[in-house]
């Protein structure tokens, strides 16, 4: 979020690119947000900008269905470097971010740090085989390959898998992630 005066205005209003990239990331199942607030040093590292940000951020990412509690908010200047990977010594009110998920809280100043607590999805291989194909191609001399990500559960050689909604069956052969078995 860009914090300089007219552009958080902007992107936070009704057909604002903050909102738009908000709804986006729920709706595309994004569990876990990270609100980097961008381009303090424009507003001379300004503790009230930072805390309206953070308030008016707070109360829309809401609506949408985040819980502001489990969200970290870290001031920074991209352009400078500030707060990015180490504590920037131009913000000395900020005392840092912090954060409560399920697996307990956590704390930290910069964006780096928060990028490290941000915890690994878990993937559900317990459930049904589930993979959306992309595309699939027919390739000479070694046959049919369909082209998806896994979803759900697990896909490997030998298994016996059925398309839907063709009803087609066959044996797995290889499976391959970027040209990697």
């Amino acid at each position: 979020i860009a914090a300089g005066t007219g552009e958080f205005e902007a992107g936070i209003s009704k057909d604002g690119q903050t909102r738009e990239h908000a709804l986006l990331a729920y709706t595309l199942g994004v569990k876990q947000l990270i609100v980097a607030i961008n381009k303090m040093d424009t507003t001379n590292w300004s503790e009230a900008r930072f805390q309206e940000i953070i308030k008016e951020t707070s109360n829309f990412i809401k609506k949408v269905g985040y819980n502001p509690k489990t969200v970290a908010f870290v001031p920074i200047s991209g352009f400078h470097g500030d707060n990015m990977l180490a504590p920037s010594a131009n913000c000395g009110w900020y005392k840092g971010w912090e954060k409560e998920t399920k697996a307990g809280k956590s704390t930290g100043k910069t964006l780096l740090e928060a990028i490290d607590a941000i915890e690994p999805p878990k993937r559900p291989t317990d459930k049904p085989l589930r993979l959306p194909l992309q595309d699939v191609y027919k390739i000479g001399g070694i046959g049919t390959v369909p082209v998806g990500r896994i979803e759900t559960g697990v896909l490997k050689p030998g298994m016996v898998v059925t398309f839907a909604p063709s009803n087609v069956t066959t044996e797995v052969k290889s499976v391959e992630m970027h040209h990697e078995q």
